[in-house]
């Protein structure tokens, strides 16, 4: 796993854009699997139910926007990282489908930008305080692996049995 990119161990041989694209549909999938009547419930205690994982997913397709567009935007600028469990204290009576909405539409604006800008803007340097200097293009890795993490566990939670 790289330090840079803490989801590096999830990517497979697509394409990274290949994954960042297939991942509303495979979203929307999983939560059909997943059904009406377990979408709002956590699995466990101090999980995320998979609605929260959706907010989840939501809220940071927005911040890795806005670190994609602050990379092109500033020479080397340094990003601010999130406490995802204060940000998630939000989430519990969110719809799935809301959630889903705002990550379909903010994801197809990020694929736009990221069309645009790679491969010019790949090596644009980026420091995370936490992780070190990264790229560009670590980002848009980054939200790939975050991606299949995240879906791994909708799948899960859409093949477990009903109580």
């Amino acid at each position: 796993m790289s330090d840079l990119n803490p989801y590096d161990s999830f990517l497979d041989e697509r394409p990274v854009e290949a994954i960042l694209a297939a991942t509303p549909p495979e979203i929307e999938r999983l939560l059909n699997a997943v059904g009406p009547d377990k979408v709002m419930t956590a699995p466990a205690p101090g999980k995320w139910s998979p609605a929260e994982i959706v907010c989840h997913l939501a809220d940071c397709e927005l911040v890795f926007g806005f670190r994609l567009r602050q990379t092109l935007a500033v020479d080397a600028p340094t990003i601010q990282p999130f406490d995802q469990d204060k940000w998630a204290a939000t989430y519990p009576g969110i719809p799935a489908s809301q959630a889903l909405a705002v990550f379909t539409v903010l994801r197809g604006w990020n694929l736009q930008l990221i069309g645009v800008a790679l491969p010019e803007a790949a090596e644009r340097p980026v420091t995370h305080p936490e992780r070190g200097t990264m790229t560009f293009l670590t980002i848009v890795q980054t939200m790939a692996g975050h991606d299949l993490n995240h879906l791994g566990q909708l799948k899960i939670l859409a093949a477990s049995p009903e109580d």
